[in-house]
């Protein structure tokens, strides 16, 4: 603990900072204490520039516990799904493009592909992949995505506030890669604006006890309602720049309209073909994109589902064949 002056305009006030961490083994020394979950800024050059950033990270942690709190009995899974984009160290060329230009494919054969002609950053997915397990990750697959030189990986399903904190290591892992593969790695959800190509997001899967149980589908269904009277505060703590990337297109809703179906990747929210047909499961929420606050993303959703409320049935976009 240490007390040190905070600012707000031209107020001075003291406070007591208290940082908790969180520990994992360490992939790269293999020394188990080394590795610790601080998020801060890189650049930080004041000991109140320290200090603010410390007070953020507390404010959403402390933000999502409170949705968390006395809710155990819930039980509430989080699949994280962490889509990101590779680029060559000058920033603007995606692994596999053409320096300047585009590729010579549409978008398409990219997508869960294997060859060298398809799929660009493997090394890079799979080794942190190995790291992150090294770390006591609950990291679960990679796939490389739609666009070339997007891939994406997916932490889960984790419990509770325990999803933000192993997404956000697992993105300081994923950094640290790249580093070692001089490539640089962006987490904006739309990096190449012109084109027909699809944006990046951390397409969040939701699931508790009682909907994982039998008749679960119609908790689910209500979840799902309860979200969508909640669209724009949700859409609020998703993430910056999402609005380059929901637009209606390149499986994405809108971003000013809340929708749901079954199997539609279209939709604002996803039920699963498999968790219809057996009437419990989970649902995938795929607005948050892929800078989202995974402590934000994951508690904002569990305290709008928790509410006691009627929400106003929503009717169901359905995807026929998927």
């Amino acid at each position: 603990q240490q007390i040190v002056p905070r600012e707000y305009g031209v107020l001075i006030l003291f406070s007591v900072a208290l940082v908790i961490f969180v520990i994992f083994a360490n992939p790269f020394f293999g020394i188990k204490n080394d590795v610790k979950l601080k998020i801060m800024t890189s650049n930080s050059k004041s000991l109140l520039n320290h200090i603010t950033c410390t007070l953020l990270t507390w404010y959403k942690t402390t933000t999502a516990q409170a949705a968390f709190e006395g809710k155990d009995d819930e039980e509430i899974w989080f699949g994280l799904e962490q889509e990101f984009t590779l680029f060559n160290l000058d920033q603007k060329t995606p692994l596999g493009w053409p320096k300047g230009g585009m590729p010579s494919r549409p978008q398409g054969p990219y997508y869960c592909s294997v060859g060298p002609e398809n799929n660009f950053g493997r090394m890079i997915t799979e080794s942190m992949y190995r790291a992150c397990l090294y770390a006591g990750i609950e990291i679960s697959g990679t796939n490389g995505e739609v666009m070339p030189g997007q891939q994406e990986y997916q932490v889960g399903p984790c419990v509770g506030i325990d999803a933000g904190d192993q997404l956000f290591m697992s993105r300081y892992i994923l950094q640290r890669v790249c580093e070692d593969f001089q490539v640089y790695c962006t987490l904006h959800p739309k990096p190449i604006v012109e084109g027909d190509w699809n944006g990046a997001g951390m397409h969040t899967n939701v699931s508790t006890k009682a909907m994982r149980e039998e008749g679960g589908l119609e908790l689910i269904k209500k979840a799902i309602y309860k979200l969508g009277a909640k669209h724009q505060e949700h859409i609020a703590v998703y993430g910056t720049g999402n609005e380059l990337r929901l637009t209606g297109k390149h499986e994405t809703a809108s971003i000013n309209d809340f929708s749901f179906g079954v199997a539609n990747r279209g939709a604002s929210v996803r039920i699963g073909r498999d968790t219809e047909a057996e009437g419990k499961g989970y649902f995938e929420d795929r607005r948050p994109s892929s800078n989202a606050d995974p402590y934000l993303v994951t508690g904002k959703i569990m305290a709008t589902i928790m509410e006691d409320v009627e929400p106003e049935v929503i009717a169901a976009l359905n995807r026929e064949e998927a």
